[in-house]
């Protein structure tokens, strides 16, 4: 059983107190406020500790992060968990579609950079990045690109995979018009010149920018969390789902990963968001995983 304390603010008293309820702590980049979902435990809270990223348009306050928050610190973990600013000043909760779309698919493998930065500051000797859904797509392309020591691991549920054939036809299906012609049009404009009535992601007939729509469409193959599992250079494990019809493909894709550095697990009868037990089995392979490395 974990012990609650009074809630504290993020300054150095924190760092004496064994236990510490969750606390929202910011940091700025590019002129936006940050937030993220701080959970410490132990007497050295922030030497190892867990970054967790969420999803598509998500939060960190959605049941699947605060599930995995919660049971990491029964277990005596720490973790912070972000919320991606997604173009807007001290964002929470999930974005609201009508609201002009700024943002890219790249701009959280930056953002997890500053927090990796914010975490070393507060003294971390190991970081575990974690991620959910494009989260981990996120996670995966920051922990390729950016080689730090402190960067422990990283563990991924349900990362996202990506075909140029399967977006196409995704899109297609979602909101029956070609996306080519979109993509085709967003190329030809300025960066910032807003699209109208467009359907972009989960948002049918918003406001989105040229350069957004060319961040999230644009094919690239690190959309492809798997393709970029094979670059990887540091412990890496990988959920999948037996029940997942979001990234229904992920098992079949691992299995061509061929990365030692790469495990791959696939949790019987869980579904894209791995509720109740089945994010105990997640914990508990996770653990296990973490303590043999």
């Amino acid at each position: 059983m974990r012990t609650i304390l009074t809630s504290l603010l993020i300054t150095g008293s924190i760092l004496s107190a064994p236990y510490c309820a969750a606390e929202e702590v910011t940091l700025q980049h590019k002129g936006l406020t940050l937030n993220a979902n701080l959970e410490l435990a132990d007497e050295t809270p922030f030497k190892r500790i867990f970054l967790i990223t969420h999803g598509t348009l998500a939060h960190n306050s959605m049941e699947i992060i605060n599930s995995w928050q919660s049971l990491l610190l029964d277990e005596g973990v720490s973790s912070l968990a972000i919320n991606l600013s997604l173009g807007q000043d001290n964002r929470h909760g999930m974005y609201d579609c009508p609201s002009l779309h700024t943002h890219k698919h790249t701009d959280a493998v930056e953002e997890i950079g500053n927090w990796v930065n914010w975490l070393k500051e507060k003294g971390s000797e190991q970081i575990i990045l974690a991620g959910h859904s494009r989260g981990g797509n996120q996670t995966a392309w920051f922990s390729v690109e950016n080689k730090d020591p402190v960067v422990h691991a990283q563990i991924l549920l349900a990362p996202q995979t990506w075909s140029e054939a399967e977006e196409v036809a995704d899109y297609t299906k979602r909101y029956q018009q070609d996306l080519a012609p979109l993509l085709e049009k967003a190329h030809s404009l300025p960066k910032d010149e807003v699209l109208e009535k467009t359907n972009f992601i989960y948002c049918a007939e918003t406001q989105v920018t040229a350069g957004s729509v060319i961040g999230y469409y644009e094919p690239d193959t690190r959309l492809d969390t798997p393709t970029l599992l094979k670059q990887s250079h540091i412990p890496t494990l990988v959920f999948s789902g037996s029940e997942d019809t979001t990234v229904s493909d992920l098992t079949e894709k691992m299995a061509a990963v061929g990365n030692a550095q790469v495990k791959h697990t696939e949790i019987e009868g869980a579904d894209h968001f791995f509720r109740d037990l089945y994010m105990d089995e997640v914990l508990e392979y996770s653990l296990e995983f973490l303590d043999g490395l």
